[in-house]
């Protein structure tokens, strides 16, 4: 067990069972990305903590994260700028929500432009 495993188990305290397993919560889900038509994206644009230079941010996504950063790559492609995947939201540098939503709704995903 690593070093703050106990953290993690819910409701044990003690157990006289040498085979024993306690179970955590992260080791059950799985999260299974879903078809565009039923993700539900919002391209909003930030500012905060970010020394007033802009991004924009897709938030919503419901799935895996290789199936998000994928995503991150190709509206990164796209747009022809830098940008990052974090937190399971897509960061692009500028404003490009009128292009990305664009795209995502060619795609196939329920996009709407936010702020």
């Amino acid at each position: 067990m690593g070093k703050n495993d106990w953290k993690k188990r819910d409701g044990v305290v003690f157990s006289t069972n040498p085979n024993f397993r306690y179970d955590t919560a992260d080791e059950d889900e799985q999260v299974q990305t879903l078809p565009p038509s039923r993700q539900k994206l919002i391209v909003a644009i930030d500012r905060s903590g970010r020394a007033g230079k802009q991004v924009t941010l897709v938030k919503g996504f419901v799935g895996t994260d290789e199936d998000l950063s994928d995503l991150g790559k190709k509206l990164k492609t796209k747009c022809g700028v830098g940008g990052s995947v974090k937190d399971g939201e897509i960061l692009i540098q500028g404003d490009f929500r009128d292009k990305i939503t664009e795209l995502l709704q060619k795609d196939g995903y329920n996009a709407k432009r936010g702020n």
